[in-house]
């Protein structure tokens, strides 16, 4: 049974036998919730069933009741089904799974763990929004959005549930679904509304659920791209709002650089457009000022470009495992980023103490990375770009060995087509990052290097001179301004047992620790939002630096009861999370 299917039933069934939320509270807590906390079911503040039941009718009939997608694996739930279960344990640790799922999220401490596709473990759906909207229009959007202002509930809105931040999930909430928000619309060149030029690029509108893997293939049918991210499940709404790094950024700019203009559905229910003619500011906080804060983004107008020819390069740089030489190396290769990037080079690189391959002898210590370099089929490109550095190694450091892997394609697209992330989802993991200028990577190699073994993570050439001298429209967004400075992006990460609170800590606590030593490289720069986690320290100025200040009033102006709420947030100090409940400060 498909997972909507799946929650309409749920739902048809609360509206013919009594809202199951509402009778009988479960706990002696939900009776005592403190003053200021919002509607939870259970509590006296909490919609009938009846009324649940007139918001259905008024958006169509696009209100699902929500079902914990592992529930068909737990036999003493209403929704077992253990042909079901086969299906969902089959997809649990892909992107696709939960990206269909009107609930589930991809990282799953989010949803605390409440119902895994594990017949061994609990399962509830305390973790879970309580309701959910299939919004396929601003007008579902603004329903849902008065809807839970008039009745003091948490609303949420997800897409496709790739978050790391889980800003997506919120336990017994109002999620806004966007999913199937869908369609496109190409310009030649674009004149936003109320404005009285036209901006000569070509340019493609997209429904605020639209996806990245998406609009790559429909722009390929005209020959063009768009700046974005590296796996296919990621959504335009998080994903601009938070900024948006891509492996093109360093020829165009950001993601959010490349907004032109925006529907937008306020806190308030204002449905408007936003771009430099009007609701100046909105326009400025919703790109890069973090998602599900200012507004939902129901559409979005975004500059395009030419698809290059790539050449692509796998590449790694090995020795032995555990020789002593390893982290030496690995900074010197992080002083050459600033000539690499200089020389037209984007992409991706991990740098680990034990690496390997699946499915090849390719194995050791030290760094590897998949590159591209654009608007050429000759490998030797890719080749003569690295060979003072791998010679300079060799010279130094003879125990490496190369391996250089370079590949001509024809499009970017076909590049992407079998080097985006298919990394595993259904987890529970924490990321943390850093941003890196050029001075940080090249003062100290021996530094680099040994806070790079701490860090034990990637670095991405995602910035560079296209982010560094973007001009986005109106003068300027609400990016990081760490961003115009940046050269690499790093990341780290680590998963954990789930339904264990004490790991649960203790692996966010480690992962920040990890950080730390980038964070004394380069103690001026910040970290990217959208991949890290809500302990970063000091997460207002990390994230948004001198911009914070900015976007704080803006959140105040346009949403000031707060009805969008998540962590971590622009705003979200006047509340904490007690449990399942969202309360006062």
């Amino acid at each position: 049974m498909p997972a909507l299917l799946r929650h309409l039933l749920a739902l048809t069934s609360v509206f013919a036998y009594g809202d199951a939320f509402s009778g009988q509270p479960r706990t002696d807590d939900e009776q005592l919730l403190p003053a200021g906390c919002k509607a939870v079911p259970g509590s006296a503040g909490w919609p009938s069933a009846e009324t649940w039941g007139r918001f259905n009718q008024s958006t169509g009939g696009k209100l699902l009741q929500s079902v914990a997608p592992g529930a068909v694996c737990h036999p003493g739930q209403p929704a077992y089904n253990s042909d079901q279960c086969t299906a969902v344990t089959t997809g649990w640790y892909t992107y696709d799974y939960h990206q269909r799922d009107p609930v589930s999220n991809m990282w799953q401490q989010y949803n605390n763990d409440t119902c895994l596709p594990n017949p061994g473990t609990p399962c509830s759906v305390d973790g879970y929004p309580a309701y959910v909207v299939n919004a396929t229009t601003a007008q579902d959007v603004k329903l849902s959005l008065d809807f839970a202002r008039k009745h003091n509930i948490r609303v949420v809105v997800k897409s496709t549930g790739h978050d790391y931040q889980g800003r997506s999930q919120a336990p017994r909430a109002l999620s806004i679904w966007v999913r199937h928000m869908q369609g496109i619309k190409t310009h030649e060149s674009f004149q936003p509304q109320g404005c009285n030029f036209t901006i000569e690029t070509t340019a493609v509108t997209a429904a605020g659920g639209s996806q990245i893997g998406n609009l790559y293939d429909e722009m390929l049918k005209l020959n063009q791209t768009v700046v974005g991210g590296g796996s296919k499940s990621v959504s335009v709404g998080g994903y601009i709002t938070g900024g948006g790094h891509s492996i093109l950024a360093p020829r165009y700019g950001l993601a959010a650089d490349q907004a032109l203009e925006m529907e937008v559905v306020t806190p308030n229910g204002d449905i408007v457009v936003a771009n430099e003619c009007q609701n100046e500011d909105l326009f400025w906080a919703m790109r890069g000022g973090g998602g599900s804060t200012f507004g939902v983004m129901t559409s979005v107008t975004l500059a395009t470009h030419p698809t290059p020819p790539v050449v692509g390069l796998d590449m790694a740089l090995f020795m032995p495992i555990n020789s002593s030489h390893v982290w030496d190396m690995v900074g010197y290769v992080l002083t050459q980023f600033p000539y690499l990037d200089s020389k037209g080079l984007s992409g991706y690189s991990v740098m680990t103490n034990n690496f390997s391959y699946p499915g090849t002898n390719v194995y050791g210590a030290g760094f590897a990375g998949s590159f591209i370099i654009q608007d050429t089929q000759d490998i030797n490109d890719a080749l003569d770009m690295w060979a003072p550095i791998i010679d300079h190694i060799n010279k130094t450091w003879p125990e490496m060995v190369p391996t250089l892997l370079p590949q001509a394609y024809p499009t970017f697209q076909a590049w992407f087509d079998t080097h985006y992330d298919q990394n595993t989802a259904g987890l529970d993991m924490w990321v943390g990052s850093r941003l890196l200028d050029a001075d940080s990577l090249t003062r100290n190699a021996t530094a680099s290097g040994q806070a790079f073994k701490i860090f034990d993570g990637e670095a991405f050439l995602v910035a560079g001179k296209g982010v560094q001298n973007a001009k986005p429209r109106g003068g300027s967004n609400a990016v990081n301004p760490a961003w115009r400075k940046t050269l690499a992006h790093c990341t780290n990460g680590s998963g954990f047992v789930p339904l264990n609170l004490t790991v649960r800590k203790e692996t966010i606590d480690k992962v920040n620790e990890r950080v730390e030593p980038l964070r004394q490289l380069a103690p001026h720069m910040g970290a990217y939002v959208n991949e890290n986690n809500p302990e970063e320290p000091d997460w207002q100025h990390a994230f948004w630096g001198a911009n914070y200040e900015r976007l704080l009033k803006i959140k105040r102006t346009v949403d000031p009861s707060d009805v969008l709420w998540c962590n971590p947030c622009v705003g979200n100090e006047r509340w904490k999370e007690n449990g399942y409940q969202l309360c006062r400060v």
